[in-house]
């Protein structure tokens, strides 16, 4: 059996709200494995916030840089957040963010080697902002949405700077309409995206894993319920689940929008575009989400 330790404890009620000792049966009866226990509680409906991301561990910045309909998002750590208060560090994440818009490019170690507007490459550019700074820092990923014709909003959140902050979010919105009209949705959708941060655009998007997984909780939760009875639970829960985490059919977060998801307002937005629109993708950057920050070992 797996040695279950305080920090496996702590690490899982924070990201479930479950009480101490509940945290720690879970990891006993999952042998230690934190997704598991997750499940185990959600399952025992001593989970108070399944969903609860880890706390971000990394500094540094997000930056978005959109042109018409195209846009990226890049994500530079650093190792402490006085260095995003840096200018010469806030030049070097926008510098990048212009290299990859220009070239198009989602792809970390292609945009590490393209040419750098100050000189030599995207790399070499990093390598001399660490020996003038004095930290270590990392180009850890980027993201590009475009469309064909339409419009790509974006929106930075926490932010240090034009399109610098700590969370990005870019929407792409395909149509033949006003550019004003959909620049405006495609940057309240963003807001959106940053504020509920869905996992897809609608149900069909989503990782067949996540929807399994969704369904053993609902299962495993009602067990020992009639089969029609719990089938209808399970079509029900899904409904509830995709309100949650599919962008389509999230209530608006304005007030204004009285409860109306996105795809309606998509839907109602078409007669003053003038056409048809379709969400076709979107980007979201949190700084240092799925890192784990090194224990410093005090206190």
């Amino acid at each position: 059996m797996a040695n279950v330790t305080a920090a496996m404890v702590k690490d899982l009620r924070e990201r479930t709200g479950a009480g101490m000792m509940d945290c720690k049966t879970a990891l006993t009866e999952t042998n230690a494995d934190l997704e598991a226990a997750v499940d185990w509680l959600r399952k025992k409906g001593l989970s108070k916030a399944a969903k609860k991301s880890g706390r971000i561990a990394a500094e540094g910045l997000v930056a978005a840089a959109v042109s018409g309909t195209d846009g990226v998002l890049i994500e530079v750590n650093s190792e402490t957040d006085f260095v995003a208060r840096n200018e010469e560090f806030q030049k070097l994440v926008r510098g990048i963010a212009a290299v990859a818009l220009k070239r198009g490019l989602n792809d970390v170690e292609t945009l590490k080697g393209a040419a750098y507007p100050s000189g030599g490459s995207v790399a070499e550019a990093l390598a001399n902002a660490i020996a003038t700074i004095g930290e270590n820092m990392n180009l850890r990923r980027a993201a590009r949405v475009h469309v064909a014709r339409g419009a790509v909003g974006h929106y930075v959140h926490n932010a240090f700077g034009e399109g610098l902050g700590k969370i990005g979010v870019l929407v792409g919105l395909e149509s033949s309409g006003k550019t004003e009209v959909l620049a405006r949705l495609a940057r309240l959708i963003a807001l959106q995206v940053a504020a509920a941060n869905p996992l897809a655009i609608d149900a069909a998007g989503l990782d067949p894993n996540v929807v399994a997984r969704e369904k053993s909780v609902l299962a495993e939760k009602n067990a020992g319920k009639p089969a029609h009875v719990l089938d209808k639970i399970i079509e029900s829960g899904l409904k509830t689940y995709y309100k949650e985490v599919c962008l389509i059919d999230q209530p608006s977060i304005h007030a204004e929008h009285g409860g109306k998801t996105i795809g309606q307002i998509l839907k109602e937005t078409e007669g003053a575009a003038g056409a048809p629109i379709a969400l076709k993708d979107f980007a979201r950057f949190a700084l240092g989400e799925g890192i784990e920050r090194q224990e410093d070992g005090t206190g």
